[in-house]
């Protein structure tokens, strides 16, 4: 098991939806119906991986905040950093090993995989790891 490198799973940042750390609350919200996604990961300015926004984030959120009824042009207005987090996606290292990757990827439908300065590269799915397993049995 070990001697899989774990890149042989990797979806390059190139091919991978993700949120820019300046984004608004509306560009987020319509990223993730658009694509269909329950959660996303965020990047920075200089392209290290910040973290990942669930729909459950947003949710909470809004209840909490009673904010509800949000016009369109107030949802553009609001920075995504306004949403507290509740669990940010465990990442990998490139160089990380098979058993680091799925003691992480029982628990996240997606692992982030980052670089040695911690540059976000890409994500390692939940389903390709099982496919590739599955096809193997």
């Amino acid at each position: 098991m070990n001697t899989i490198n774990i890149l042989f799973f990797l979806t390059p940042k190139a091919e991978v939806e993700f949120l820019d750390w300046n984004y608004s609350l509306r560009q987020a919200l319509e990223k993730m119906q658009v694509h269909k996604y329950s959660s996303i990961p965020i990047i920075s300015n200089e392209g290290e991986y910040v973290g990942t926004l669930t729909e459950g984030d947003m949710l909470w959120y809004f209840y909490n905040n009673n904010d509800t009824h949000m016009s369109q042009e107030e949802l553009e207005e609001m920075p995504l950093t306004v949403v507290p987090r509740r669990i940010d996606y465990e990442t990998v290292n490139a160089s990380s090993n098979m058993e680091d990757l799925l003691s992480k990827i029982m628990k996240q439908n997606f692992v982030p995989v980052v670089d040695d300065c911690d540059n976000f590269i890409g994500i390692i799915k939940r389903k390709d790891v099982i496919q590739y397993y599955y096809d193997r049995a």
